[in-house]
């Protein structure tokens, strides 16, 4: 195993990432609950920090690509995007964990691909 020199954050949508996602209009998909939607989610490697709201500053900083990865994930038109994705609205959206400690347990090489850009 190796230590990686990173922190990560997970995205863990809440309430009201699902209630947007119920009132999409034509939404058909099967019923969602917020479990679920918790259940996998978007992880994120962050610089080391010392203290976590370094890194809370640091998400406050990545706010914007953040919130445009997670609702694209559902819907690439923009017209069904909510209209308020600021910062307050993004800490009303999701619940952020920063975990300090990164581990890889695989003896190989790590290959990154630029995300696109929202």
């Amino acid at each position: 195993m190796y230590f990686v020199d990173r922190s990560v954050a997970v995205i863990k949508p809440k309430q009201a990432f699902l209630d947007w996602l119920n009132a999409v209009p034509g939404n058909d998909m099967v019923d969602l609950t917020l479990d679920s939607l918790r259940s996998d989610c978007t992880v994120i490697l962050l610089p080391e920090f010392n203290e976590p709201e370094e890194a809370v500053a640091h998400i406050d900083e990545q706010y914007e690509q953040l919130f445009k990865i997670e609702v694209a994930s559902w819907y690439d038109d923009e017209d069904l995007w909510p209209k308020d994705m600021s910062l307050k609205a993004f800490w009303e959206w999701f619940d952020v964990e920063i975990h300090s400690t990164v581990l890889d347990t695989v003896d190989a090489d790590i290959s990154n691909t630029p995300a696109s850009e929202l």
